[in-house]
């Protein structure tokens, strides 16, 4: 059953947890893994853009939609903000087995394929109106932090002609342990998913990451715990496994050929214990190899390091998410306003 025979027609938008006019709808997916599972996908809207005289007309013929990371879901309203004050309409995405669609007895963000998130991509794209290629006179900018950069890097991929553009924050387009460390790593990794792919492995997780996030620990960010986990979700080699398969099509060259523009933070650290470097570094990923990494997804590809960010740039200290912000406005101008529309 394709996505479209999946819209739930009779699911209205509802008022999200969000509030201050932000709205969620379900979406039922065709089931993946237990075909007795009720799998659902939920999109979130924004409310409508604010119109500012300085800003007027530089995005309100667009159309954006983000996809978040790993054991994550998206309640980064001050991204939105930012898009809605250049006239954009801002869309969010919550994939299978994440933030608003958890259940119990499912395994929380688990697939055995990146490319099973087409099926709620395509349904949240078509309640936007950018069902089809050709179909719309507005531009769709896809942006995705994290996972969701490489599930969104490989979906317009497979799918050119549907996005103007692409914005990826700190996508995770390889391993911590570098292109060698995953070659290494892929055999056992593949092996384990074949024939224990729900089986976690042993990963200790000290969550200091979510110790730069939350307000509930050192941060300034009202994060649901229950959503965003301290020390994440569990990792499973049939998932781990789905993540190095979309990893090596990355390395083997996506050729996108629509702008491209990739945040990273300036460095990164990692420790078995807690520095006060991490509140101004990403903790997660290695971003010197996932700058040189992002020169494999197309023909025009902008990397813009930001000092001192942590992994999701857009969630660092207020002067430093100001730059990021001020780096993807002046993008824009060169290669994503509606100005300069992709002919």
């Amino acid at each position: 059953m394709g996505a479209s025979m999946n819209l739930d027609q009779s699911q209205a938008w509802q008022p999200d947890v969000l509030g201050a006019g932000y709205e969620s709808r379900k979406i039922t997916l065709t089931p993946d893994e237990d075909p007795n599972e009720v799998v659902t996908a939920t999109l979130v809207r924004a409310p409508k853009p604010r119109w500012r005289a300085e800003n007027f007309g530089s995005s309100s013929h667009t159309d954006v939609l983000y996809v978040h990371g790993w054991s994550d879901y998206f309640f980064q309203t001050h991204l939105a903000d930012f898009w809605r004050s250049r006239g954009a309409r801002f869309y969010a995405l919550d994939l299978r087995r994440y933030g608003r669609n958890l259940q119990p007895d499912t395994l929380p963000g688990y697939v055995g394929s990146l490319d099973v998130y087409d099926e709620e991509i395509q349904a949240a794209l078509e309640v936007m109106g950018h069902g089809q290629v050709g179909n719309s006179t507005r531009k769709l900018v896809l942006l995705g932090h994290s996972t969701g950069g490489l599930v969104l890097s490989l979906w317009a991929s497979r799918n050119p002609g549907r996005a103007s553009s692409l914005i990826l924050n700190s996508p995770w387009l390889e391993l911590q342990t570098r292109e060698l460390g995953r070659l290494v790593l892929s055999p056992v990794i593949d092996s384990l998913g074949r024939y224990q792919p729900k089986v976690a492995f042993k990963v200790s997780e000290p969550g200091f990451y979510m110790r730069t996030l939350s307000d509930q620990l050192d941060g300034e960010w009202p994060i649901n715990l229950d959503w965003h986990p301290a020390r994440s979700f569990p990792v499973y080699p049939g998932w781990l496994s789905a993540i190095t398969s979309a990893q090596q099509q990355v390395a083997n060259g996506l050729w996108l050929r629509i702008p491209t523009l990739v945040l990273l933070s300036s460095r990164s650290i990692f420790s078995a214990s807690w520095l006060e470097e991490m509140r101004k570094s990403d903790t997660v990923l290695d971003v010197t190899t996932v700058a040189k990494r992002a020169l494999n997804l197309g023909d025009c590809t902008t990397v813009v390091r930001i000092e001192d960010a942590l992994h999701d740039v857009f969630l660092s200290a207020l002067p430093i998410r100001e730059r990021a912000f001020d780096a993807v406005a002046q993008w824009l101008e060169g290669y994503g306003s509606d100005e300069n529309k992709q002919k």
